[in-house]
């Protein structure tokens, strides 16, 4: 990544609070950072800073001393930073200034200040097979694992996203993601650097911030979670008529909008496409691979599906007895292959032998389908798919169908246990204002669209969906609201 980024010495490339920064600026306060860590070869150096400038230098003088980093998300508690701060084994945390004040205070591992002075550029080339980034999982589905990814494995994530969403200097887009997961860094960030194009970073994701961004700037690109687009569709609707067509129009100036990091729910995809004129490109990957499978830059985009795999990566389903299925119909595991895979869990043997067929392959843990020449992601085998009367029910179709509900807002599905039937399906919803929901009436709705043994028997309204920082919601948690 330092080499491309010399590519662009007068070009900005990042601006942020702090004003607009070129390749040149961004590799001397890389180079200063790089001479206060002093020699990090084999090490690993925790980051923690916010969005901006003093990320990516503190990321990029990681870089330079030969070290890996790990990144840490700023608005997670105590604990978890601690846990990823003892996991990976740090030998000291690169830390902002005035964000000291997060760090566990039980840590005893040292931490240096994020330095704000520049220095001659260096020339230092990682090797591609060296570590360049730990990056931890959502943990969503148990305690977070450190996928480790080598330079090489970073640049081929990069280099097939840049091809495949055609990527140029010419670029520019907005970001408000958290810095600490594939999305936030290599899809928008790194893929930025690396082409030459422009970011321009905000301290963190404000509806009518975002909307005045896109009404005044001329940005190509757009990445978001699902739920920033829900979250973005609602202030349009509470906006006057005039400022509803200004947004509108702002966005068909755009040449692609992109969706990932959690399931589209088709509701969400179609209002997007009437308030913006896009159908957004929704995609899949994970923190061991970056992106896998992709819709068309150009070419028909279907709701529900994410396309098919990316340049440089293989892709194959399996059943669960581990027989490889092909063609038209083909239902099971995602299984991937291609440079673009992290090397290993970090000091986790065990999670890394398990994670792999004995050919080499990564086990996704999602299981999907193929149709009409595309996949579907039918969900996540441990959260997402309901065991229920000798049927598998996937969560994330039943949440499409009840998203369609006029009271409903939010909605994520789940199993619950039960003697009788395995699993029961059960739905956790959040209401629009002023509105009410019985189970009856729910699943009256339901029966309209769903197999029977698909309909909820169980309901419970909350003000709010537990979600993680990428605003994926955390099942687990959801779960403990309901009782049986």
């Amino acid at each position: 990544m330092l080499q491309h980024i010399a590519q662009f010495p007068d070009r900005v490339l990042i601006s942020d609070a702090h004003g607009e920064h070129t390749g040149n600026d961004l590799l001397r306060a890389a180079a200063a950072v790089s001479a206060s860590l002093g020699q990090g070869k084999g090490q690993r150096i925790a980051l923690l800073a916010g969005p901006g400038s003093p990320y990516v230098s503190g990321m990029l003088g990681i870089w330079q001393s030969g070290a890996a980093y790990v990144p840490l998300c700023t608005s997670h508690p105590p604990a978890e930073l601690a846990h990823v701060i003892r996991d990976s084994e740090v030998s000291c945390v690169l830390v902002q200034e005035e964000l000291r004040h997060l760090l566990p205070g039980e840590i005893s591992i040292p931490f240096l200040t994020l330095v704000k002075n520049s220095a001659e550029p260096k020339h230092f080339i990682p090797g591609p097979a060296g570590d360049a980034m730990i990056l931890y999982t959502s943990g969503t589905t148990g305690k977070p694992k450190g996928a480790v990814h080598t330079h090489r494995s970073l640049e081929a994530q990069v280099k097939c996203l840049a091809d495949a969403w055609e990527w140029t200097g010419s670029d520019r887009i907005l970001h408000f993601l958290p810095l600490h997961h594939t999305h936030g860094i290599v899809n928008k960030l790194l893929c930025a650097l690396y082409s030459g194009a422009r970011c321009d970073m905000l301290p963190a994701f404000n509806a009518e911030e975002v909307w005045k961004r896109l009404i005044e700037t001329p940005y190509t690109v757009f990445m978001a979670v699902p739920t920033i687009y829900a979250k973005l569709i609602q202030s349009w609707e509470e906006a006057s008529a005039e400022e509803r067509q200004r947004r509108s129009e702002a966005c068909r100036k755009l040449r692609l909008m992109v969706s990932g990091s959690a399931a589209l729910p088709v509701a969400v995809l179609e209002k997007w496409r009437q308030v913006s004129g896009h159908i957004l490109l929704e995609r899949y990957g994970m923190t061991e691979i970056g992106m896998a499978l992709s819709n068309p830059l150009r070419g028909e985009r279907r709701a529900g599906f994410v396309g098919q795999a990316l340049p440089g990566v293989e892709v194959r389903i399996a059943d669960e007895a581990g027989k490889i299925l092909e063609g038209e119909g083909s239902s099971g595991e995602l299984q991937v292959r291609g440079k673009n895979l992290f090397d290993r869990y970090y000091n986790n043997e065990k999670a890394t032998r398990e994670s792999f067929t004995d050919d080499g392959w990564f086990k996704t843990g999602d299981m999907v389908s193929f149709e009409r020449g595309a996949f579907r992601i039918v969900g996540r085998l441990s959260t997402d798919i309901i065991k229920t009367g000798g049927y598998k029910v996937s969560a994330l179709e039943i949440e499409d169908v009840l998203l369609r509900h006029p009271a409903i807002r939010e909605c994520c599905v789940l199993g619950v246990a039960d003697e009788t039937w395995g699993e029961r399906v059960a739905a956790v919803v959040v209401l629009r204002d002023h509105k009410t929901l019985s189970l009856e009436e729910l699943k009256e709705f339901a029966r309209a669209n769903l197999a029977p043994y698909k309909i909820p028997t169980l309901l419970k309204i909350v003000d709010a969906l537990p979600r993680n920082a990428m605003g994926k919601v955390v099942k687990g948690e959801a779960r403990k609201s309901i009782s049986v």
